[in-house]
């Protein structure tokens, strides 16, 4: 494996523009989380990922999607879902990191 350093000022460089990066994008998932209700029905559910009944239902029989169903009717809990999605994207995650350093 190949070594290399840098200097305290490429180290830097390289922090601060993953911060111009992040930091945008953190809290835009912070404010939308916040403008959430904590529990999240079907319809709501289904407006929030732009998906039809099909798909809503695929997801919610899944045996790992954050699903409560002692309410009466299914609900998803806003955080838990925002953490499933954020669990089940590192794949998408590090293709877009190696697409963009090409």
């Amino acid at each position: 494996m190949p070594n290399f350093s840098l200097s305290t000022e490429e180290v830097s460089t390289i922090v601060g523009e993953l911060k111009k990066e992040l930091v945008p994008i953190i809290i835009k998932e912070i404010e939308a989380e916040r403008s959430l209700p904590p529990l999240l029905t079907r319809k709501q559910f289904m407006e929030l990922c732009d998906i039809g009944e099909s798909k809503c239902a695929e997801l919610f029989n899944r045996s790992d999607f954050p699903v409560l169903r002692e309410l009466g009717y299914p609900r998803v809990p806003t955080n838990l879902f925002f953490e499933w999605v954020n669990k089940n994207t590192n794949n998408a995650q590090e293709i877009m990191f190696s697409i963009k350093a090409m």
